[in-house]
């Protein structure tokens, strides 16, 4: 029966000899590069925890958009963190134990590069997911249109996808790497474009200013909707059926269509009731008979 103690006692004198000569060396390399990974993994943590309290607006039970996209922001930097970290320290302990990395390292290349074609939609979109983030050209709320073809109110965010629903409820998931052009409708504030075409026997400066305090009074009842009085801009055309003019209004964000509407129906209101035209189209025909042509007899 073998005596184990005389083997264990063999295997721990090894292991001692090994620690005096070489070990104890490899044990402070280790050590260190575990306290590099560490401190990398704080730091961004520490990153992540000054943007959310940068945006952080102080109430506990209410989480803005602002506070979502740094917290969206963080769990990226940090699982990032987390992969690199982690091959860091392995390739660091194999190469301590004498084991060759190279081979290994010049594998992994290989091996994302096959990745990076197969899957090079899918990194596209990440990427420019987290450039739309971090950069914040729209956040969820906003009515953006994308590439002049997708119209709608921004639902969702994430680093691969743009939900977007439009005026029919219709929801759209666009990829991020796919969208190249936006246009924010609802940034800070928006303007309502309203043309008002009347005949061209009108008066024309009684029209403006009649205009101008229709979109007057609008203003004094919807303060949280039109933040400035309408601007009669002046003559705009003058068409084959009447003269049109131009009016633009300061809204607040998203209601430039509400705005219109409602100022659409109050101009047609105060021109009937000042007895103003709206033009028709008119057309001219001509009746002309010649006597030289022949009577076409059935």
């Amino acid at each position: 029966m073998p005596n184990f103690s005389l083997i264990f006692n063999g295997k721990f004198d090894s292991f001692l000899s090994w620690m005096e000569k070489v070990g104890w060396d490899k044990a402070q390399k280790l050590g260190l590069v575990l306290l590099t990974c560490i401190v990398i993994l704080w730091s961004v943590r520490l990153i992540g925890r000054a943007v959310r309290k940068a945006v952080d607006d102080g109430q506990s039970d209410i989480t803005t958009e602002a506070e979502r996209r740094a917290d969206t922001l963080a769990s990226v930097l940090n699982h990032l963190a987390w992969v690199l970290v982690a091959a860091f320290f392995s390739l660091s302990t194999l190469q301590q134990f004498g084991v060759n990395v190279g081979p290994l390292v010049a594998g992994a290349g290989i091996a994302g590069v096959a990745l990076g074609f197969g899957a090079q939609s899918l990194v596209k979109d990440w990427i420019a997911g987290f450039f739309l983030l971090m950069e914040n050209q729209f956040s969820v709320g906003d009515i953006i249109s994308v590439d002049t073809s997708h119209t709608g109110t921004v639902e969702r965010m994430t680093l691969r996808v743009t939900q977007i629903r439009d005026s029919e409820g219709k929801a759209h998931y666009l990829p991020n790497g796919t969208i190249t052009q936006v246009v924010v409708l609802s940034k800070d504030f928006a303007r309502s474009q309203v043309d008002i075409e009347v005949a061209f026997d009108a008066d024309l400066d009684g029209v403006m200013i009649l205009l101008a305090s229709v979109g007057a009074g609008l203003a004094e009842e919807w303060p949280d909707r039109v933040l400035e009085a309408t601007q009669v801009l002046g003559v705009e055309a003058i068409g084959s059926n009447g003269i049109t003019i131009r009016t633009l209004t300061k809204v607040a964000p998203g209601k430039q269509w509400e705005v219109s509407r409602e100022l659409r129906r109050r101009y047609l209101l105060a021109l009937r009731k000042e007895g103003i035209v709206i033009p028709l189209p008119q057309r001219i025909v001509h009746n002309r008979s010649d006597s030289s042509l022949p009577e076409i007899k059935s």
